[in-house]
C-alpha cells in the first residue's frame, strides 16, 4: 500500500491503533441493533392487533428468527415471511416472523412497518378465517 494512503494513525501497517468504537457518554442510551429495532417493530404491531382479537386469537405465541431453515431440495424461487403452526389441544398457535427475508425486501422504514404489518395481519386472519381487512383497517392502505 502506498505510504499517502495510509491513516496517520496505521504506521508501519500494524493497523488501527486506539479504541475501534467510541466510548458512548454516560446516561446516553446505547443505539438499538437492527434485530433490536426489528423485535420492537414486531412486538408493537402484534401487541395491537393481539389486544384487538384475543378473544378470538386464545393463546398465541409470537416469535421472531433470523431465517427460516429451508430443506436442501427447495424448489420454490421465494424464501417464506413467516411460519403459522395452528395449535392443537393445550399446544398455542405459534407465528414465526423471519426478520432477514423481510428486510431484504424493503428499501425504507416505511416499507418495513407495512410488510411487518401485512405479514401479522394475514397470518391472524388465516387463523382466524377472516379476510385481513377485517383484522386491521390500516391493511387496506
Amino acid at each position: 500500500m502506498n505510504q499517502s494512503k495510509r491513516s496517520t494513525r496505521d504506521r508501519r501497517g500494524r493497523g488501527m491503533r486506539g479504541p475501534g468504537i467510541v466510548p458512548r457518554d454516560p446516561g446516553t442510551p446505547e443505539r438499538p441493533s437492527r434485530r433490536e429495532r426489528f423485535d420492537r417493530l414486531v412486538l408493537d404491531t402484534v401487541t395491537e392487533v393481539d389486544a384487538r382479537w384475543q378473544r378470538e386469537l386464545g393463546l398465541v405465541e409470537y416469535a421472531v428468527e433470523d431465517t427460516p431453515l429451508l430443506p436442501d431440495d427447495w424448489g420454490q424461487e421465494t424464501v417464506p415471511l413467516s411460519s403459522l403452526i395452528r395449535g392443537t389441544g393445550g399446544d398455542p398457535s405459534r407465528l414465526v416472523l423471519f426478520r432477514r427475508p423481510i428486510e431484504h425486501r424493503c428499501e425504507s422504514r416505511a416499507e418495513l412497518d407495512a410488510l411487518v404489518l401485512t405479514v401479522v395481519v394475514e397470518q391472524v386472519a388465516e387463523l382466524l378465517g377472516l379476510p385481513p381487512e377485517e383484522i386491521d383497517p390500516r391493511y387496506a392502505d
